[in-house]
């Protein structure tokens, strides 16, 4: 019980580091193995370009769902919710619209099989509230994933998490010597300068990088959570300006400044998520191999 469950991959010719993917809210890792509109995924992109990934169930979610902590699950969708809060697009009088140059697989199919992507938790946090996922196990089950990938392959992990797959991410550092680096797709927030799990990330040297896609800020007036979206990403920017003062790598990147735009929170399933692949592996090129 509590555990997590994973399916890798390893290609036929090794030339990269081990990738462990962790997902987010209400999500499984499916969302890394295709798109709503049946393209490649970012496991098989990153396959082919010689890392042997991990997939994820973290612990009380999709086919990690036996629990020790028992909790009231609640299927009912939310999609009009979620529809707005990852970016997508609007929804109004009854009538979902993408927004402006979206890269989101358009079509009311792919909708429909995104939100199908959808999965409920199936516990509850191990102190009895009304949290519905606990971090901290979470974060365990990576890191025992990340030490069997050693024990087995020799080698450190690339970790890789989205939204809130991000705060149990960082705290991983806590409670493993194997990771190589992490790349934090929209996390929900950067670890708070001194706490914990910053401590850690510094001690080991893990290199971090941000990824945040657009209609992101003030601006977006339109946007429904753009402005929450903007406070997301300035935890990144204090984070990473500690942490490089302090000695360590950090980026964060904002695909509009890299002349890729329309992204919403789903960038690995948007229809440029080869683009975003390829950028992340440079990222990686020059972070992480390089000091091998």
């Amino acid at each position: 019980m509590d555990h997590a469950n994973v399916l890798y991959q390893i290609p036929a010719e090794e030339t990269g580091l081990p990738m462990v993917f962790l997902h987010g809210y209400g999500q499984s890792r499916m969302g890394w193995m295709t798109t709503p509109d049946g393209r490649e995924g970012w496991s098989d992109m990153f396959l082919k370009m010689g890392h042997s990934v991990f997939l994820i169930d973290q612990p009380r979610r999709g086919e990690a769902g036996q629990t020790s902590v028992a909790g009231t699950i609640n299927t009912e969708p939310s999609d009009q919710t979620w529809y707005t809060q990852f970016r997508i697009g609007t929804y109004l009088n009854d009538e979902f619209t993408y927004n402006e140059g979206s890269q989101f697989p358009a079509g009311e199919e792919a909708l429909d099989q995104f939100f199908r992507q959808m999965t409920p938790d199936t516990g509850m946090d191990n102190a009895g509230g009304d949290q519905n996922i606990d971090n901290t196990v979470v974060a365990q089950a990576v890191a025992a994933t990340i030490d069997e990938v050693y024990a087995r392959t020799g080698k450190d992990s690339i970790l890789v998490t989205h939204s809130q797959g991000g705060m149990p991410g960082w705290e991983t550092a806590r409670y493993t010597d194997h990771i190589a680096a992490i790349v934090a797709i929209e996390p929900g927030m950067a670890p708070q300068v001194d706490s914990d799990d910053y401590k850690a990330l510094l001690e080991k040297k893990i290199p971090v990088t941000f990824y945040y896609g657009d209609y992101i800020g003030e601006e977006f007036t339109d946007v429904p959570a753009a402005a929450m979206w903007g406070f997301m990403a300035s935890t990144a920017d204090t984070f990473t300006t500690s942490y490089t003062a302090a000695g360590g790598i950090s980026t964060v990147v904002h695909l509009p400044d890299e002349g890729i735009t329309g992204n919403d929170h789903f960038m690995f399933q948007d229809m440029n998520n080869d683009v975003i692949a390829e950028h992340i592996e440079n990222w990686i090129q020059a972070n992480v191999m390089s000091a091998e």
